[in-house]
């Protein structure tokens, strides 16, 4: 039988992917099944990535007012950025691969093989939140991740940008209609 791959932009929801939050389409009693790959504080991960770039950046300015005292705070409250963004990734549908069907647990493992290797594949998408859920419909994977480029050679070096992100990764966009 044949089976659908969907990979979209989630919204990016942190307290239901690490269950904090219970929606009304999850299954309580089957929340054990999930499988938590990574669950790091995105502040943490921010100033992993950008402070020394932040610092370098600063040193160079001559101006006190063009110096960024919090990156995060900076792309947070900026219309240029998002802070992060999530894919959501799943095999069929909940007709023909439901979580709690032989066909559910085959997606289960297809999935955890692909997130496995993920940040490997991805080296310029730093994740910091995944998840498997088993606790829906059907088995589906949340991939959060803050896209960042070093080797700028304008404004900071290291700085958060999807489109080069993927750039990097051999992504390279081109008319309107056709991008990353």
């Amino acid at each position: 039988m044949k089976r659908t791959i969907s990979a979209m932009m989630g919204k990016g929801s942190l307290t239901h992917n690490s269950r904090e939050f219970i929606a009304e389409n999850v299954d309580p009693s089957r929340t054990h099944l999930n499988t938590e790959y990574c669950n790091e504080k995105i502040k943490d991960v921010y100033h992993e990535l950008f402070d020394d770039a932040v610092a370098r950046y600063n040193a160079k300015q001559k101006r006190k007012d063009r110096c960024i005292d919090d990156y995060y705070e900076k792309i947070r409250s900026g219309k240029q950025e998002k802070l992060f963004y999530e894919i959501v990734v799943q095999i069929g549908n909940k007709d023909d691969t439901g979580a709690m069907t032989e066909n559910g647990a085959l997606a289960a493992t297809v999935l955890d093989e692909y997130m496995k290797d993920f940040q490997a594949r991805n080296p310029t998408l730093r994740v910091f939140s995944a998840h498997l859920h088993m606790d829906e419909a059907t088995p589906h994977l949340h991939i959060d991740f803050v896209p960042y480029i070093t080797g700028s050679s304008r404004g900071v070096d290291t700085r958060v940008s999807l489109k080069q992100a993927l750039v990097a990764l051999g992504f390279k966009g081109g008319t309107r209609s056709e991008t990353e």
